[in-house]
């Protein structure tokens, strides 16, 4: 079986438009992926060089392959239907090692063709080390990188303002662009690169934020033979992920025309503010799977896609979205609804085992960010706490017993919940306490909330009759009780 090659699938190659640092899974099954299928329905042209921004060797670079892969996409697709797409990527020139060929790095610099940055450093990988040199080849942080790199770039072109870029990182956090910019001006003072460069880079360079959304899993190992039995080739760095994608860039109109992205069906927005996106992104998707994952293990269920075909979990799901997280958001209903519908559907993926014990890591603090705030919101319109945010927060706390049918759930968040929630279930469980004294005192976490959760109308009396009754009863039982009711 011959290896994946250019030569024998008589694959193109594009002009070098993009730079990008991280050769990981996932910028190569969304950002590559992406920019491969502009390539091919619109005369963009960008091909990629790839900058491997750590010192390793392993995996082998992509230049094995010539810059080849293979993407397998499958999921539920917008008519519900299960599908399997898979691409041959050639939108990838090069991969080069930045502690290996330092030199050959810096000299991208002098490619006048270049537009675009991309990155993925992982969320670690935009800080600042004030032990960085300039003359390390390289240094250590990914935006200490970039810097030299910019500014070998401004010294090859005389600080010419239509040779800036567009600088786009994927990393999850906050304002990722904003964030990247910040450091990077941090350098050039640390280094005393000089007023006019750094003009150079505040003024010519768009450092655009964004929110990523795909869930990539990676190189399919297991199913390698079959998959490679099928398409007719070896492929080394083949690698999977689900269909939904989304991909929001807080950024110029002219970021639009860049990638030629008019009359594209591809989920790209370019956005004046990726707030409401974010915020969307963390309350429907994010608060969905955390206000599931009690639920659902609590009714003895292990996966998210054996969740979402209990029929009375999915109800319980699409009704907590469309009732009491949707109401509380901002951005217009149909869109909202759009995107709750677009969750469920990848909830339901088949060709995804979904852990919940793996999404139920931390629980507390993500309850925090995911659903109180639409809590808070509905208790304020309607004057008491919406019902199936309660029932998902006793399930929260019952879960936080740490166990389920005699056996042991292995518990994974702040020590100090821990803490509490050992305490307070074993004076519960040896009869010197009660769960009404068990919600109250973890409702009045004010350092965890924000403020005492005990005021909110009804929520404590709401969970506790929820958890008396997930005591008494089950869950299960007591979920069919609140749906049927």
């Amino acid at each position: 079986m011959n290896t994946l090659n250019r030569a024998q699938f008589e694959a193109k190659q594009y002009t070098t438009r993009v730079l990008q640092f991280g050769e990981g899974n996932f910028l190569r099954a969304f950002v590559d992926w992406q920019l491969d299928i502009l390539n091919h329905q619109t005369d963009l042209d960008a091909g990629v060089a790839i900058v491997r921004p750590i010192d390793t060797d392993f995996p082998p670079l992509l230049n094995q392959q010539d810059g080849l892969y293979t993407t397998v996409i499958r999921g539920l697709n917008e008519d519900n239907q299960a599908v399997e797409e898979t691409r041959i990527i050639s939108s990838v020139n090069q991969e080069l090692s930045v502690y290996q060929n330092y030199d050959e790095y810096l000299a991208l610099a002098k490619d006048p063709n270049i537009q675009f940055i991309f990155s993925n450093t992982t969320e670690a990988g935009i800080a600042y080390n004030q032990q960085d040199k300039f003359t390390d080849t390289p240094a250590s942080t990914f935006p200490a990188k970039l810097t030299c790199w910019l500014h070998a770039r401004y010294l090859a072109f005389s600080g010419a303002s239509d040779k800036g870029l567009f600088i786009i990182p994927c990393e999850l956090i906050d304002y990722n662009g904003d964030k990247l910019k910040e450091i990077i001006n941090q350098y050039i003072e640390l280094w005393d690169l000089g007023s006019e460069f750094s003009s150079w880079v505040n003024e010519a360079n768009t450092f655009c934020s964004t929110l990523v959304d795909r869930i990539v899993t990676g190189h399919p190992r297991d199913e390698l033979a079959s998959l490679e039995q099928k398409l007719g080739y070896h492929d080394q760095f083949m690698v999977t992920a689900e269909y939904f994608h989304l991909f929001v860039i807080q950024g110029p109109q002219a970021l639009a025309e860049a990638l030629k992205l008019e009359g594209q069906a591809l989920n790209i927005k370019i956005v004046d503010d990726i707030k409401p996106y974010k915020e969307r992104k963390v309350a429907i998707l994010n608060g969905a799977h955390t206000a599931m994952v009690p639920v659902a293990y609590m009714s003895g269920i292990d996966t998210v896609g054996e969740a979402m075909q209990d029929q009375q979990l999915s109800k319980f799901v699409e009704s907590l979205l469309s009732e009491e997280v949707i109401p509380a958001l901002s951005l217009e209903k149909d869109e909202l609804q759009a995107f709750a519908d677009a969750v469920i559907n990848r909830f339901k993926n088949p060709y995804i085992q979904h852990q919940l014990t793996s999404i139920a890591l931390n629980s507390m603090t993500k309850w925090q960010t995911r659903l109180l705030p639409q809590l808070l919101t509905n208790a304020e319109r309607n004057g008491k706490a919406p019902k199936l945010m309660s029932f998902a927060f006793a399930a929260q706390l019952l879960f936080y017993r740490g166990l389920r049918d005699g056996q042991s759930i292995p518990l994974n968040d702040d020590q100090h919940w821990l803490d509490l929630f050992s305490e307070q279930w074993q004076a519960v469980d040896s009869g010197q306490s009660t769960a009404a004294e068990l919600v109250s005192k973890v409702l009045a976490k004010e350092k965890s909330w924000g403020q005492d959760l005990n005021q909110v109308p009804q929520f404590a009396q709401q969970v506790t009759a929820y958890l008396t009754a997930m005591l008494t009863a089950g869950t299960s039982a007591a979920l069919s009780k609140e749906l049927d009711g």
